[in-house]
């Protein structure tokens, strides 16, 4: 393997010398004659000289580190015990400037798409009138809540925080699988994986020129009040948790603590004259924005959910007298279902008369006639996935199936065509990741989740987020809950 300018007359160190990239992928370090990407030498080339008993240690070191700051995540399946560890390998992920701007510009564009859709999918619903993307996809989505209709959050921001899922595929092209705009999780991980990289490789990290994450904890607080309904004055922000036993309690924690706000649960809260209140020691404390990390079933039993224990009863009347701000807004969902997810492309250039900057992966939705028949046609080839599912739960994945398997899915989209969208299976990208059982680097699929903070001033985005890398060789799942882990993502200056 040869190692590209600048050092490309150089030996290849023993660190890498063994990396042997998938043919029918995009490698994130080499290129398919096997040299290091050119704009990844300079920021590599402390790495490349780095031998692997020096990487075997400064690994030991890093899991060390995330077991002792509590860095975990919990597996509701798993009967032998909820709490995990995070799976993280220390060699980063590296993405040069002039590719993260692309992503960027595109993300801001969608988000920008998005919030357009979701005001008008609950006010006026000008695009199902023009017949732009089908009403039954939209009005049928699972979390679409009618109930809303009519309600607009202050300042018309809806989509505080996203986390948008991305691939990229052989062509080196960027596309967006799925958004995530309800409770997107994963942001304590950036922030922690950036902390434990810089702590155990400081001379390298110094040296690639990385832009910093570390900021996101103050924007995210920054952002949030400025959200905060007109009237507040010196606004006050709690995050709202469902307690200790969901999965991503540990972030929910860490977010409150770096932003220095108060970390509650619904038994804190209370609703008086169609206002939010804190119970305090020192009495009823005035709240004006409520970053809930609740799903919206749960948020309010006056209105959703009657056996809700989690959530506070008046919460969403309040909302909608405009006395608080909902972080993220109810209802968002209907735009994470996969079929409408699909339908983006057709947003941005109704609301924006742009044309997508992002490419998405091709989805065949299966509420349309067409597409199903194809999906049914050709099973043994596409990735089947439940609109309504996450954590890569629901899914059929076609190449790998059984022939039972492909029956039952049929079974399951003739009676529920709604239900389910289709893509041809695309090769994610790989990156060197370090497998210890082999003790070297080995070529894993990895996706990048970056968050992106909208305020009344439009969105911004964090240049980085969640790389993460399915570990089990030859798996394409990269979730945390199916064997996956993750690592720090390097966005150059």
């Amino acid at each position: 393997m040869t190692v590209g300018s600048p050092i490309a007359d150089a030996e290849p160190p023993s660190l890498f010398g063994a990396y042997a990239p998938h043919a029918s992928t995009y490698d994130e370090v080499f290129d398919s004659s096997g040299a290091v990407r050119p704009t990844l030498c300079q920021p590599l080339a402390a790495l490349l000289a780095a031998r692997s008993e020096e990487i075997v240690r400064a690994q030991g070191l890093a899991e060390r580190s995330l077991l002792n700051q509590g860095v975990t995540f919990s597996v509701y399946s798993d009967t032998r015990g909820a709490e995990k560890i995070f799976p993280f390998c220390l060699v980063p992920r590296i993405v040069p400037a002039s590719d993260w701007r692309a992503v960027e510009r595109g993300i801001e564009q969608r988000i920008r798409a998005l919030e357009a859709f979701l005001d008008d999918i609950y006010g006026p619903q000008r695009i199902l009138s023009t017949g732009s993307i089908p009403r039954e996809v939209v009005l049928g989505a699972k979390h679409y809540l009618p109930q809303l209709h009519g309600i607009r959050p202050p300042h018309g921001v809806r989509i505080h925080v996203a986390g948008v899922d991305l691939i990229r595929s052989p062509d080196g092209v960027f596309r967006v699988l799925e958004d995530n705009l309800r409770t997107p999780s994963g942001v304590s991980y950036v922030l922690e994986n950036r902390a434990v990289t810089k702590r155990v490789f400081p001379t390298i990290f110094a040296a690639a020129g990385v832009r910093r994450v570390d900021h996101y904890p103050a924007r995210l607080a920054e952002t949030l009040r400025a959200s905060a309904p007109p009237a507040a004055g010196d606004p006050f922000a709690v995050v709202l948790t469902p307690g200790p036993y969901n999965s991503a309690y540990f972030e929910h924690t860490f977010l409150a603590r770096q932003m220095g706000i108060e970390l509650v649960q619904g038994s804190d809260l209370c609703v008086d004259d169609d206002k939010v209140y804190l119970r305090t020691t020192r009495g009823l404390v005035r709240v004006h924005v409520v970053y809930r990390r609740i799903d919206d079933a749960f948020l309010d039993p006056e209105v959703l959910r009657k056996d809700s224990l989690l959530g506070v009863p008046g919460l969403l009347r309040a909302y909608a007298r405009g006395n608080v701000t909902l972080a993220n807004a109810p209802g968002n969902g209907v735009a994470d279902d996969k079929a409408v997810c699909a339908l983006v492309p057709e947003m941005i250039r109704f609301y924006l008369a742009e044309e997508p900057a992002l490419a998405d992966v091709p989805t065949y939705v299966c509420a349309r006639e067409d597409d199903r028949r194809y999906v049914l046609d050709h099973l043994r080839e596409l990735v089947v996935k439940a609109v309504d599912e996450a954590g890569g739960y629901g899914m059929l994945m076609g190449p790998d199936s059984t022939e039972a398997e492909r029956d039952e899915f049929r079974r399951r989209i003739l009676a529920e065509p709604r239900r389910y969208v289709a893509q041809h299976r695309v090769e994610l990208s790989t990156c060197p990741t370090w497998d210890t059982a082999r003790g070297a680097l080995v070529p894993r699929r990895v996706d990048l989740r970056p968050f992106v903070l909208t305020g009344p001033d439009g969105p911004w985005v964090l240049p980085g987020g969640l790389t993460r890398v399915a570990l089990r060789e030859g798996s394409y799942v990269v979730n945390s809950s199916q064997g996956g882990g993750s690592k720090d993502t390097w966005v150059l200056r």
